[in-house]
């Protein structure tokens, strides 16, 4: 794993290449799928997760038009962060964004096969897709959550 460390000056430093990088570098890493762990220099606490929200930010305030993270999102968020027992929400987050972006991959390779099935046919698989998915994923929480408060009990 690609270690960058973060020195008090906010500048970054890629170990594995010698040289300082900026949030633009560390997007690209991301999307290369490249691992890597951004730790502060004098204290190597892990920073990883503020600098992944650090590159989002920029690329909201960067393009206007692809905003992602709407105001009523955010502050929906925020209260999540407010409740007495908060919501499995990165794993909803996670698990959703991962389905969309296998969606999005899916619907490429059908562009790309042009087309050999009828549109219902592709909607259809998608729609048995998505099933399969929930409830896989949200039967199996329903079933621990219960196991889970059935214990605290």
């Amino acid at each position: 794993m690609r270690v960058i460390r973060k020195y008090a000056n906010r500048r970054l430093y890629d170990t594995e290449q010698s040289r300082y990088v900026t949030l633009e570098d560390l997007r690209s890493l991301v999307l290369d799928e490249v691992p890597f762990r951004v730790e502060d220099a004098k204290s190597g606490e892990d920073l990883t997760r503020t600098i992944l929200l650090s590159i989002i930010i920029e690329q909201e305030q960067a393009d206007g038009e692809a905003e992602v993270f709407s105001n009523d999102l955010l502050a929906q968020f925020i209260r999540v962060y407010d409740m007495a027992k908060p919501l499995p929400l990165a794993r909803y987050l996670e698990q959703g964004t991962r389905l969309m972006l296998e969606q999005q991959k899916h619907m490429q390779d059908q562009w790309q096969q042009a087309m050999r099935h009828t549109p219902m046919e592709l909607m259809r698989e998608l729609a048995e897709e998505n099933m399969r998915f929930w409830q896989q994923n949200l039967g199996g929480n329903r079933n621990k959550q219960d196991d889970d408060d059935n214990d605290k009990s």
